[in-house]
This record gives C-alpha cells, sequence and structure tokens, in this order.
C-alpha cells in the first residue's frame, strides 16, 4: 500500500503532557495541562508553551509573566487528564487530584512535589500566533527529584516512567534503542548489532534499561497522586474519551478553551 494526502494539521507526535503552575498577581495559584510545549534555545536555555487565551490560567501567566513547567510520569496520569479538562474558574484542582505543591526558588509561583522535573520560567515574548498564543520563556532555574541521581550525578529522566500524549492518549516511553552519535560509532555500533542479532537468534528478548525497579513507586501508582485504587478506563471526559480511542471531532492535544 501506498501513502495517501492528508489534511493538513498537527502531526508532530508523541508530545510530553506536562502540568504547568501559575500564581496571579492575587496570589491564587492554578495548574493546568499543556501539550504544545518545548525546547527552543540551549544557550540560553529557553522553552515555549502555546495556550488558547481564553484558558484561565492564560491572563495569570501574562499578568506575572512567570509559571513552571512540571513533567509528568505514568503515576500522575489521571491528574494530568483531570488538569487539561477541568478549569480553576471553578474549583482548586490541586485539592481535586491530590497534587501537593512546593514554592519555586526563583519564581512567583508553585512547582509539584510529585514532578521529577521542575522547570522554572520567565516569559521573554509572547507570539500570538492564531487559535493559540506561544510564550517564549527563558529557563531560570530546575529542580530534579534526587531519586534519579546516579553516583556519577547522571540524572535517569528514563527511570520515572515519562508521560508523553499522541493523537488523544497517553503513553509512557518505550525501550531504549540507541544513544546519541550511536549510528557513526562503528566498533560500538557493530558490537551492539551483533549482540542485539545473538539474542534473537537465542529467542531472547531485547529491550533497552527502563529503569531500576522504582517503576510505580512515586506517590499514588494509580495516576493520582497520594491516591490508591484502578484508574477507570473508557471514562469519558470533557473533549476526550480516556482509555478509549474514540474521539470527538476536536483536533489532538487541544483542549477546550474554558478549561485549565
Amino acid at each position: 500500500m501506498g501513502k495517501i494526502d492528508f489534511k493538513p494539521g498537527n502531526m508532530l507526535y508523541p508530545l510530553p503532557a506536562v502540568l504547568v503552575t501559575v500564581r496571579d498577581r492575587a496570589g491564587r495559584d492554578n495548574v493546568f495541562t499543556v501539550a504544545w510545549a518545548g525546547t527552543v534555545c540551549t544557550n540560553p536555555p529557553m522553552l515555549s508553551i502555546s495556550v488558547r487565551p481564553e484558558r484561565f490560567s492564560y491572563e495569570a501567566i501574562r499578568q506575572t509573566g512567570e509559571f513552571v513547567v512540571n513533567l509528568t510520569t505514568e503515576d500522575m496520569v489521571r491528574a494530568v487528564d483531570y488538569c487539561g479538562v477541568r478549569s480553576g474558574r471553578d474549583q482548586d484542582k490541586f485539592r481535586e487530584t491530590g497534587l501537593e505543591k512546593d514554592q519555586a526558588v526563583k519564581v512567583k509561583a508553585a512547582s509539584l512535589k510529585a514532578s521529577p522535573v521542575n522547570i522554572e520560567c520567565r516569559v521573554s515574548q509572547e507570539l500570538a500566533l492564531g487559535s493559540h498564543h506561544m510564550f517564549l520563556a527563558d529557563v531560570v532555574h530546575v529542580t530534579v527529584d534526587e531519586r534519579y541521581i546516579d553516583q556519577k550525578g547522571s540524572f535517569h529522566l528514563d527511570q520515572t516512567c515519562p508521560l508523553v500524549y499522541s493523537h488523544g492518549g497517553y503513553f509512557t516511553q518505550g525501550d531504549q534503542l540507541g544513544t546519541f552519535g550511536f549510528s557513526v560509532r562503528r566498533k560500538q555500533a557493530s558490537k551492539a548489532g551483533s549482540a542485539v542479532a545473538g539474542k534473537k537468534a537465542s529467542g531472547k528478548k531485547t529491550s533497552g534499561k527502563r529503569g531500576s525497579g522504582k517503576r510505580g513507586s512515586g506517590p499514588g501508582a494509580a495516576g493520582w497522586p497520594g491516591r490508591s485504587g484502578k484508574a477507570s478506563p473508557g471514562r469519558k471526559t470533557g473533549d476526550r474519551q480516556t482509555g478509549s480511542k474514540k474521539r470527538s471531532g476536536r483536533p489532538s492535544g487541544q483542549w477546550s478553551g474554558k478549561e485549565s
């Protein structure tokens, strides 16, 4: 079978499903889910998030010019979904999800204790693009969970079971297939290829390193930090049906405007 033409749209997946925390001028904290987030520069370190202007948290970012991007894990999946389909106008999402707050170090906003990485940001520019406004921001501080730092001081994000979003679904990462530059390291690549071929020949499953037995060991292993119990697959929430491939006509990755 060949390829067919497809309507232009957002097909760049998977993406990290992050929780962004903000505080408005009145001191009210809120947390909302963002899938349109990414790295834009290494030096100076910068990232971007794209937010619909009608979202509740949009004004808080404009007021203060600060926010925190909190990376998420599989243990946080229900909280991640909830914070994308419920609005801070109507409720305290920290209380409803059990997400615990820390005070950020260099910005006036909360960070999330359950997150393995908290990235504190200050807005340098806002770009009105259309349905979304992009906030370009400088990374001014980062905190990481020391449980995932090895004896050499290296941080292992893969051990946290990071959460990603793809076409309406939440996923964890798969097996490691290589490391940066492995394709040009001929000797190492040759040895690695021989090892993989040997394992396949012997019928053994090959997989990358996924962690050190810490899977599901974070606060609350059912998607609610600090809670227990099984998630409810197929529960219809907002404009998506979680645990199912059935979705409404809304483009993938776009939470509705009144939420968050």
